[in-house]
């Protein structure tokens, strides 16, 4: 892209920076914890297919049509939605549990290109901190199919040290779909019979109506 080009898509860019912090004309206000914030209709249609359906269904009071969205923190929104007005997100600046604290909530707002890009980001250059918090990790990515870039990092680290999630005390905690897709690996580094055993723990864990003589 030449120079001349990037210069016109930061002014374009900037200019919905200021709508957003001016609240100029603002028709929607979207509530996330305690906090409320003023935005605009036409732009939360056309970046969100969350907001697509939101608008499309809600009812305005006085003119400005109200939107609760739940299970995101203010810190992740404040990211999100001058993504959605700017189409910059600035990663190196932030910390790597927040970037990946984005991901359940892009998800949601139907920002699909900024999850594979959160993803590729992630494995990229936060690959250390994504093995630190590993168990986190793992279990999150098979939340939703479209964490499909994290599955494959979690599950080819899997495959070399299978104790990681095995030995981990939330083992029994772990989604099935992501249990099964372990499973279905042909190269895991770890006894049959240790699978097997590890199998059965997870199966108990997840019945407990179970007879408490095993041998029924």
């Amino acid at each position: 892209m030449s120079q001349i080009n990037t210069k016109l898509l930061e002014r374009f860019s900037n200019d919905f920076a200021q709508l957003l912090e001016t609240e100029y004309e603002f028709n929607v206000i979207v509530k996330v914890d305690k906090q409320s914030f003023k935005l605009h209709s036409l732009v939360l249609y056309q970046r969100s297919s969350f907001f697509r359906q939101e608008l499309t269904t809600a009812t305005k009071k006085n003119n400005i049509i109200e939107i609760t969205l739940t299970n995101t923190s203010v810190e992740a929104f404040k990211i999100l939605i001058k993504y959605i007005y700017t189409g910059t997100i600035p990663l190196e600046e932030v910390e790597p549990s927040i970037i990946f604290d984005l991901l359940v909530p892009s998800n949601k707002l139907g920002l699909v290109e900024l999850v594979e890009y959160i993803q590729s980001y992630l494995i990229d250059n936060k690959a250390s901190w994504l093995r630190l918090k590993f168990t986190q990790v793992y279990s999150t990515s098979f939340q939703d199919n479209n964490l499909k870039a994290l599955q494959t990092f979690c599950t080819d680290i899997l495959a070399k040290h299978p104790k990681l999630i095995f030995d981990s005390d939330d083992f029994t905690s772990i989604q099935e779909n992501a249990l099964v897709t372990l499973l279905k690996r042909d190269d895991l580094q770890i006894e049959e019979s240790e699978i097997w055993d590890k199998v059965i723990q997870w199966g108990k864990a997840k019945t407990p109506d179970l007879p408490s003589d095993l041998k029924q």
